[in-house]
C-alpha cells in the first residue's frame, strides 16, 4: 500500500483517538432522518466494508492479485440508498457505488466481502461476471452489472423507468414491480458527456409531456473528473431550475442527510412517476484510481484538507455524540472490518480463474430462454388489421411493403413488442416500412421519440430489461455512430459480463446501405456497416428482396424472444421500392406476403428457421458470386448476362453477415471453378475481407478468387455517387475476365 493510501487507512484510528473530527456540514438528526440507531449503525458498517475493500484492492494490486481500483472512498454514504430505495427498484450504478452494494447484499443475507473480493481477484467463482470484469451488479439484488462507463447507463436507466408505467398500459407483467422506481447514478464529471446531456434531457422531455418516468438520477458531486476540477456551483446551477426535473440536494459525507433526502427523492419519484435529480455533494479520495498521484494536479494542503472531510470521520462524529459507539468501540470495529476483510481476501486469491477461451467467450452468447413462440393471432383478427390492405394482400409486392405486412403480424403475435425511433408513428418511417402500425397498436407500442439515437438504443436495453420486446430503429445508417456505444459498449456486452444471466434482447432496425435515387449523399447513403462487424455475439441480417425480408424479420425477432440475442437487422433502403430485376414491369423482385406467411409457419414447426443460412440462385460450376442487399441484386442482373455469354453462374445471398454461414459458403465454392465476391462497401473493412481469407483458410486456389466492392470513399451526391460503387456491368466484365484468364 502506498504511504498516501496508509496515512488515509491511519487517519481514522489516529483522529478518532485524538477526537480531532471534522464539524458536521448539515444538522440532520437520527431522529430527523427516521432511521433507527441499528439502521444507522448497519450503514455505517458498511460504509467500513466498503472503505477496506478499496485499500485492501491496492494491497492486492501491488500483488499482481487484483486489475482495478477505481473505488468509492469518499463516496460511503451511498450506502444510505440501500436502506432509502426497495430491493426491487433496479439500480444502474457508477463504479464508486461500493458501500451501496454492500447494503443492499447485506439486506439480502449476501456475503458480500467475499463476493465482491472474487470479482476484484478476477475469480471464476465471481457470482456477477465469472471473473470476467470487476463489476458491481447482481442479478438477485436488481443491479445490471456496470464497469467503466462514462454516463453510458444513463439512456438504458431512462428506458427501464419509462417501460415500468409502459408494461402496464400494454398489460404485460414485466420483469419489475409495477411500483418500482428505477435508480441511476453518476459522477459530476460525467454529467458533461453527451450520453449523459441526452439521457437528462430526455427525460426532462418525457416528464414535460406528463408522461410517467419512476426515475431519480444522482449525481455524486465530488468536484474532480480524474485531474479535472468541476466549477463550483456548476452542478446546482445546470439542474436545480432544469424543466421537467424536481431537484433535491444533499450532504454526502452525512450518513443522516444522505438518508432523509434521497427518501424524500424517492418516495417522490414513486408517488409522482416523476423524475427527480438528487445531487449528491462529498469527496473523493484516494485519487482517481491506484495509479493516479494526485499531487501531480492538486496541492498537498488541498488533499489533506479534503482527507479531514472523510465521511467515515463525519459518521464517527455522528455516532459519538450520539452515544451510539464510543472511541475504543469505533476503533475495534474499524480494525475488525479491516481484519475480516484481509483475511477473506486471502481466500478469495486462491479461487479459480478463467482457465481457456472457450471459458472467457461462454458468456457472450446467451442461454436460450424458456419463453415459447407466441401463436399467431387469428385469421378473423389478422382481417382486422389489414382491413386497409385487403385489396392488396393477393398481390405481389416490394421489400418496403412486406416488411411493413411482417410488422403487423408480427406485433399481434408478440404483445410484449415495442417499436421506438424518430418519425416512425403516425408519419409511418421515412420510407413508410412502419405505416399504420401507430393506428393499429397505439403510442404505447409505436414510440416516436425525441430525435437522438443514444436515447432510442439506450431506451431500447430499459425496456428489454423489463422483459418487452424493443424493436427501435434507426433511421439511416450513418446515424447509427452517434450512439454505437449502446450497442458496442451496452447492449452487446450485458451478457458476457453477466456470465448470462442478465440479457437485453432487441431487434435493431437500420434502413441503410447506398444506391437510392434521390435521397443522396453520405448520411443517406453510408454503406459501411463495419462499426457492427466486430462486435462479439450480435448477430446482423441483411435481406435482399421482400421474401427473404418476411423470413429474416420474423427469425430475427425469433432469435431475440427465444434465444435472447441482440440482432442488427440491415435493411436495403435501394431495394425497398425495386419491383423489377431485369426489364421494366418484369416484376421479378416483388413477392406474394401469403405464401411466404405459409412457408415460415411450416419452417417455424419444423424449428429451421433458426439456422442463419445462404440462400443460392442457380447451380451453376463456371462461377460462384458472392454477395448480399443492393449486390445480390446486381449480381442477379448480371448473371442472366452473363448466361448469354456462356458463363454458367450461381449467385450466393450471404442474408446473414454475422455470424457467416461458413458451411453454407464453402460448399457452394468448393462447387464452382471460380469465386467472384461483390461487396457494395467499401474495400477496407468490408465483408469481403473475411469471404476472402475463409476461402483462402480452407485452402481454394486464390487465383481463381476476386473482389469487386465499392472504393473507399464517402457517397457523393446525385450520379457521381455510381462512380464509386459496383454496377452490373463492372460485375460482368470482372467475372468474364475471372473465367477467361483467372
Amino acid at each position: 500500500m502506498s504511504d498516501r493510501n496508509q496515512l488515509v487507512k491511519d487517519n481514522f484510528i489516529r483522529l478518532v483517538k485524538a477526537d480531532n473530527l471534522p464539524e458536521p456540514l448539515s444538522s440532520t438528526t437520527i431522529e430527523e432522518s427516521d432511521l433507527s440507531n441499528e439502521q444507522v449503525l448497519d450503514l455505517f458498517d458498511s460504509q467500513l466494508i466498503s472503505r477496506h475493500l478499496d485499500l485492501h484492492s491496492r494491497v492486492m494490486q501491488k500483488n499482481q492479485q487484483s486489475f482495478y481500483t477505481i473505488g468509492s472512498a469518499g463516496h460511503e454514504a451511498n450506502a444510505a440508498y440501500g436502506l432509502a430505495f426497495r430491493q426491487d427498484d433496479m439500480a444502474f450504478l457508477h463504479y464508486r457505488s461500493g458501500a451501496f452494494m454492500v447494503q443492499r447484499a447485506k439486506n439480502a443475507g449476501i456475503d458480500v466481502i467475499y463476493d465482491m473480493l472474487l470479482s476484484f481477484a478476477a475469480s471464476s467463482d465471481d457470482p456477477i461476471s465469472g471473473g470476467r470484469h470487476k463489476v458491481l451488479g447482481s442479478k438477485a439484488l436488481n443491479i445490471p452489472p456496470q464497469t467503466s462507463t462514462i454516463a453510458s447507463h444513463l439512456p438504458k436507466a431512462v428506458g427501464t423507468a419509462f417501460s415500468i408505467p409502459l408494461a402496464r398500459r400494454i398489460e404485460q407483467a414485466g420483469e419489475l414491480s409495477s411500483s418500482s422506481v428505477v435508480l441511476c447514478n453518476f459522477g459530476d464529471a460525467s454529467a458533461n458527456h453527451s450520453t449523459a446531456q441526452g439521457a437528462l434531457n430526455t427525460a426532462a422531455w418525457i416528464a414535460f409531456q406528463s408522461v410517467p418516468l419512476p426515475l431519480v438520477f444522482i449525481c455524486e458531486d465530488n468536484g474532480i473528473g480524474i485531474s479535472t476540477a468541476t466549477p463550483a456551483g456548476w452542478i446546482e446551477a445546470n439542474y436545480k431550475n432544469r424543466c421537467g426535473l424536481t431537484y433535491f440536494s444533499c450532504d454526502g459525507l452525512s450518513l443522516l442527510d444522505t438518508y432523509k433526502v434521497t427518501k424524500q427523492a424517492v418516495d417522490y419519484a414513486r408517488e409522482h412517476q416523476k423524475p427527480v435529480f438528487l445531487h449528491v455533494k462529498l469527496i473523493r479520495l484516494l485519487g482517481h484510481a491506484g495509479s493516479d498521484s494526485e499531487f501531480v494536479y492538486r496541492r498537498l494542503e488541498d488533499i489533506e484538507a479534503t482527507e479531514f472531510q472523510d465521511p467515515l470521520l463525519h459518521s464517527a462524529r455522528m455516532l459519538l455524540e450520539s452515544k451510539l459507539m464510543t472511541k475504543a468501540q469505533l476503533i475495534e470495529k474499524y480494525q475488525h472490518v479491516a481484519e475480516l476483510v484481509e483475511k477473506t481476501a486471502k481466500i478469495a486469491v486462491e479461487r479459480p480463474k478463467l482457465a481457456n477461451a472457450d471459458e472467457v467467450m461462454a458468456s457472450i452468447i446467451p442461454p436460450k430462454s424458456d419463453k415459447q413462440l407466441p401463436k399467431a393471432v387469428e385469421q378473423d383478427i389478422r382481417s382486422q388489421l389489414f382491413v386497409h390492405e385487403r385489396h392488396n394482400l393477393a398481390k405481389k409486392q416490394h421489400l418496403a411493403k412486406l416488411l411493413n405486412w411482417t410488422l403487423i403480424d408480427l406485433m399481434a403475435q408478440y404483445p410484449s413488442i415495442v417499436m421506438c425511433g424518430e418519425d416512425i408513428g403516425k408519419k409511418g418511417g421515412v420510407y413508410n416500412v412502419t405505416h399504420k402500425l401507430y393506428d393499429l397498436y397505439g403510442s404505447n407500442r409505436v414510440v416516436n421519440t425525441p430525435l437522438d439515437e443514444q436515447t432510442i438504443l439506450g431506451g431500447a436495453i430499459g425496456l428489454a430489461h423489463n422483459g418487452l420486446l424493443p424493436i427501435p430503429e434507426i433511421q439511416f445508417l450513418a446515424y447509427v455512430h452517434n450512439a454505437e456505444d449502446q450497442i458496442r459498449g451496452e447492449a452487446a456486452t450485458l451478457s458476457f459480463f453477466s456470465n448470462g444471466q442478465c440479457t437485453n434482447p432487441m431487434v435493431i432496425r437500420v434502413a441503410g446501405l447506398a444506391y437510392q435515387r434521390g435521397f443522396g449523399g453520405h448520411f443517406h447513403n453510408d454503406n459501411s456497416f463495419a462499426v457492427f462487424r466486430d462486435i462479439p455475439g450480435v448477430i446482423i441480417a441483411c435481406p435482399s428482396n421482400g421474401e427473404d425480408g418476411v423470413k429474416l424479420l420474423r427469425n430475427c425477432v425469433r432469435l431475440a424472444h427465444e434465444e435472447q440475442r441482440v440482432v442488427i437487422f440491415l435493411e436495403p433502403i435501394a431495394l425497398y421500392m425495386t419491383k423489377d430485376l431485369h426489364t421494366e414491369n418484369d416484376g421479378l423482385w416483388t413477392f406474394d406476403y401469403s405464401s411466404i406467411q405459409a412457408d415460415n409457419h411450416a419452417d417455424n414447426q419444423a424449428n429451421a428457421s433458426s439456422q442463419l443460412t445462404i440462400n443460392t440462385h442457380g447451380s451453376g460450376k463456371d462461377l460462384c458470386i458472392l454477395s448480399y442487399g443492393n449486390g445480390y441484386y446486381l449480381s442477379r442482373q448480371a448473371q442472366q448476362t452473363l448466361a448469354e455469354q456462356g458463363i454458367d453462374a450461381r449467385v450466393v445471398d450471404l442474408r446473414y453477415l454475422a455470424p457467416l454461414d461458413e458451411a453454407g459458403i464453402l460448399a457452394q465454392v468448393n462447387a464452382c471453378q471460380r469465386v467472384l465476391i461483390v461487396d457494395e462497401c467499401r474495400q477496407t473493412g468490408s465483408i469481403s475481407e473475411a469471404l476472402f481469407t475463409l476461402i483462402a483458410e480452407q485452402g481454394y486456389n486464390m487465383a481463381h478468387v476476386s473482389r469487386l466492392c465499392a472504393q473507399d470513399s464517402f457517397i457523393p451526391l446525385g450520379s457521381a455517387a455510381y462512380h464509386v460503387l459496383p454496377s452490373k456491368a463492372q460485375i460482368v466484365e470482372q467475372a468474364i475476365a475471372l473465367v477467361q484468364h483467372g
